[in-house]
């Protein structure tokens, strides 16, 4: 379990102090965050729990959440900027837990677009980013992490195989530092890019962080189904992949790579 008094202690220069809400379990806590910023919580306030019973991913894919195991977090923003930059979202969010991770564990992530935390080949964490829009402006958005901390054993049938911190550190991670140090790189990333709009700074960030954004042969799974290899991402934070018929933009779906695929396209 956390220690609530000494997390918020660790916390108290940060714009979430005062703003922590722990559940011991529930159902999600991202469906914590939008019902609370539905009755107008305030921005950076912070939902996490030891344990969801229905815990979600990307295209509501389940998302394993056992008692202890793992970080369950969702940060509410209210960043009254333009839908266009919702993509940007998910990208910094990644940037902030692949630091969090390298400072505590010492790990290196492999950010798969738009929303996986990998190391190696396995998936350690992803990213759920869900927010309302009215007309030209978000009127909030809701940042889920979630990070496989402790787990030793993972469901069969998974499309890409998951491990842990513990396991590829071969330690034992504190959940509570670990979420300390996200929240404060989530605060230094959403300074540094979203609240001066430094959004074409993005991309390079993200190139630099994942071995996915660029020269990478992938099959894009999703309603943008293609094969090719990866171009770098355009200006909105889309992937773009390089087919034989020329440069797709993708804006939604998810990647696998290909590695049976014929040369790499120039």
């Amino acid at each position: 379990m956390f220690d609530l008094p000494t997390l918020e202690s660790s916390l108290t220069d940060a714009p979430c102090a005062g703003k922590l809400h722990f559940a011991p379990v529930t159902d999600s806590t991202n469906t914590d965050a939008l019902e609370a910023a539905r009755a107008g919580a305030p921005h950076w306030s912070v939902y996490f729990a030891d344990e969801q019973l229905a815990g979600r991913g990307r295209s509501d894919h389940k998302w394993q959440s056992p008692a202890g195991d793992g970080l369950y977090v969702s940060v509410l923003m209210r960043p009254c900027t333009f839908p266009n930059h919702l993509p940007m979202l998910p990208l910094i969010a990644g940037l902030a837990a692949a630091n969090a991770i390298k400072e505590v564990s010492g790990l290196t992530v492999d950010l798969r677009w738009p929303n996986d935390l990998l190391i190696g080949p396995r998936k350690t964490g992803g990213i759920l980013v869900e927010a309302r829009t009215e007309g030209d402006k978000i009127t909030y958005a809701v940042i889920g992490i979630g990070v496989n901390v402790h787990q030793r054993e993972f469901a069969a049938g998974l499309d890409t195989p998951a491990t842990s911190l513990d396991l590829e550190s071969k330690r034992s991670i504190s959940r509570q530092e670990l979420l300390v140090a996200l929240l404060k790189s989530l605060e230094l990333e959403m300074r540094s890019y979203y609240a001066v709009h430094a959004f074409d700074l993005i991309p390079a960030a993200v190139e630099a962080a994942s071995t996915w954004i660029r020269g990478k042969r992938v099959h894009v799974h999703g309603p943008q189904a293609c094969s090719g290899v990866t171009a770098g991402l355009d200006w909105h934070g889309f992937l773009r992949v390089q087919t034989e018929t020329g440069i797709v933009s993708v804006r939604t779906g998810g990647l696998r790579a290909a590695e049976d695929a014929p040369a790499d396209i120039s």
